[in-house]
């Protein structure tokens, strides 16, 4: 396979990833192991990469595996990331532990979720969640952070929405700095619109705060971890994230212990 032909379009791909991560053609060499000079003729099309090169690259930006296909791709090289279906039977084995995952989380609430926030994936507490959301928005293909922000979804149950649902929305404003992605983008924007304006005090301490939510058992506190399967080699599992929810106090941990008893 020739590869003259898509140096230009791999020197602008280059180019714009190295301008997203606001990094000079050195720092770049550095991380790739490679000289200034070599990069500098690479984007302007002056020296062919070499297939190596390009994955190093790659990885030295920290692009996803999606989009590292998409840079080899525009080197003029296939692909070397499969993506596969969920559903199929090579991923059987891996769907079956991760459903252990989260009956394992149990009494607390724990869900997966692919790239663009869609439900896979839940175990029983997270119904919690569900509970006095309209049924729009339970219709499959469930959106998790479109069921946490909309007005007639889980934000009318948060005590904190303004605090809390500025840590969802920044978190996702984040991802797409560091990879674009319109889809991602135009759902920051929608989630951004239901949010009241908030006026930090002199209390504040960062969006990053523990979910507070009304329920008919109390106040439950949680607290979030999120786990991605940073060494998956298939597309389709890179981009899961693994969501899991821990009581904050006691209280919390004691209503989550009897709702899952009863």
């Amino acid at each position: 396979m020739t590869t003259v032909l898509a140096a230009p379009a791999f020197g602008r791909e280059l180019r714009r990833w190295r301008g997203l991560r606001r990094w000079s053609q050195l720092d770049l060499a550095i991380r790739a192991d490679t000289t200034q000079r070599h990069l500098s003729f690479l984007e302007q099309g002056r020296s062919q990469p070499g297939r190596a090169m390009v994955v190093r690259l790659a990885e030295s930006l920290g692009l996803s595996l999606r989009e590292r296909n998409g840079l080899l791709a525009a080197a003029g090289y296939a692909p070397i990331f499969s993506e596969s279906d969920m559903e199929t039977t090579e991923l059987e084995p891996v769907r079956t532990a991760l459903r252990q995952i989260l009956d394992g989380h149990m009494p607390y609430p724990a869900l997966i979720v692919d790239r663009h926030s869609t439900l896979i994936e839940s175990n029983a507490a997270f119904d919690l969640f569900f509970e006095g959301c309209s049924p729009e928005l339970l219709r499959s293909p469930v959106n998790v952070r479109r069921l946490a922000l909309h007005p007639d979804g889980l934000a009318q149950h948060v005590l904190n929405l303004p605090e809390w649902g500025r840590h969802v929305t920044e978190a996702l404003r984040d991802r797409v700095r560091a990879s674009p992605d319109p889809e991602l983008e135009a759902l920051a924007a929608e989630l951004e619109s239901y949010l009241p304006p908030t006026d930090p005090g002199p209390d504040y301490l960062g969006f990053a705060v523990p979910l507070r939510l009304r329920t008919a058992a109390g106040e439950l506190r949680l607290i979030t971890t999120l786990t991605s399967f940073a060494t998956a080699t298939d597309i389709t599992l890179s981009e899961l994230q693994l969501e899991a929810f821990l009581p904050a106090d006691e209280t919390t941990a004691q209503i989550l212990r009897e709702r899952a008893r009863a």
